[in-house]
């Protein structure tokens, strides 16, 4: 069956380790004409991502060749068809890539925003979705997609986090971005402002505190300590700014994640729920919209936060940057956000 046909729920987690117990982690190469395809070749030349996982980039082989030339990155990955992928996949042992040829790639130019590139990284994804519900792969991890690119193509959606929400049926779901430094989930995500106070309900808050108290008792080890914030300036002053949003949906939530035996505070006044004293002693921040969120994670660790889709059947995560098409194939990209989605993907998966 190729990696792109609608397949089977997935076999036992034995089944997508190799024989040294590692997990195999499909890794999507993103948009061809940014920064993924050199990304993915700096992750297939490091032996020490080799040494936790089994990286398996879903890509196209001819355009990653022509990237590796013109920036004099190494590769000797093993090259796997998508015709032999389903005979095969059982025996990949060592960090290899998975050729879906969805594109020409002599015709990707890089840092343009095209239709074709749009659609090669969208089906990337949804091959890397398909080999995890066969049970192929224990993890997926992903470069970026670039958003107008892959609306062009027909594709639209918002962000990787909806397409793997769709396509998995997932009863819940949410974005959590994650560092050592600081952890943030979204309740909404990608919308307008006026939209997000109609978003709001005791019911969505709660699955992304629930979600995100699970996500965090998996990392840290043990019952983290949460936040949530008020969306209002000053956690609406006791109903003065706002609807009452804090009153009517956001305290209540948290009231009910108390009562369940979550360590949760709030609704607290977003403007002073991030300085140094309370981030040392919060696991994880629930944020009521995009911004909310992303701000603080990427003031504090741009080049370290990991993407997070939780609520998914197995671990997916993401570099929290973009597909920077102004450096695109010039060789100047860290590849450490993939890394370490990479390492994150690995060892959520065991």
């Amino acid at each position: 069956m190729s990696p792109g046909a609608e397949q089977s729920p997935a076999d036992p987690p034995e089944a997508n380790l190799n024989a040294s117990g590692l997990p195999r982690v499909a890794v999507t190469m993103g948009d061809p004409a940014g920064v993924g395809p050199e990304l993915c070749l700096r992750l297939l030349a490091e032996p020490r991502i080799g040494q936790q996982c089994v990286p398996i980039v879903f890509g196209d082989a001819e355009l990653l060749h022509r990237v590796a030339r013109q920036l004099g990155l190494p590769w000797h990955a093993p090259v796997i068809s998508a015709e032999r992928w389903s005979a095969e996949w059982s025996q990949v042992r060592e960090p290899a890539v998975l050729d879906l040829r969805r594109l020409r790639a002599e015709e990707v130019v890089p840092g343009r925003v095209e239709a074709a590139c749009g659609d090669a990284a969208y089906r990337c994804v949804m091959a890397a979705i398909d080999a995890g519900l066969a049970g192929q792969v224990a993890a997926v991890a992903t470069a970026p997609l670039h958003k107008e690119a892959l609306y062009a193509a027909g594709h639209h959606y918002p962000g990787h986090t909806e397409i793997f929400a769709e396509r998995l049926h997932a009863p819940r779901s949410c974005m959590m971005l994650t560092s050592e430094l600081i952890t943030c989930s979204l309740v909404t995500v990608h919308v307008g402002y006026d939209e997000v106070p109609d978003l709001l309900s005791v019911e969505r808050i709660l699955d992304v505190i629930e979600l995100t108290d699970q996500a965090m008792a998996r990392i840290r080890g043990r019952r983290p300590r949460l936040i949530a914030c008020g969306l209002n300036p000053h956690a609406g002053e006791n109903g003065l700014f706002g609807r009452r949003e804090e009153q009517r949906v956001i305290g209540p939530a948290v009231e009910r994640a108390r009562a369940a035996g979550i360590q949760i505070s709030g609704p607290a006044s977003p403007d002073t729920a991030f300085i140094p004293s309370l981030r040392q002693t919060t696991d994880a921040y629930v944020c009521m919209y995009h911004d909310q969120g992303l701000i603080p994670v990427k003031a504090l660790a741009f080049d370290s936060a990991i993407n997070i889709t939780l609520g998914l059947p197995w671990p997916r995560t993401s570099v929290d940057h973009g597909t920077a098409f102004d450096i695109a194939w010039q060789g100047l990209a860290s590849p450490h956000s993939l890394f370490e989605a990479v390492r994150l993907a690995a060892r959520l998966a065991v």
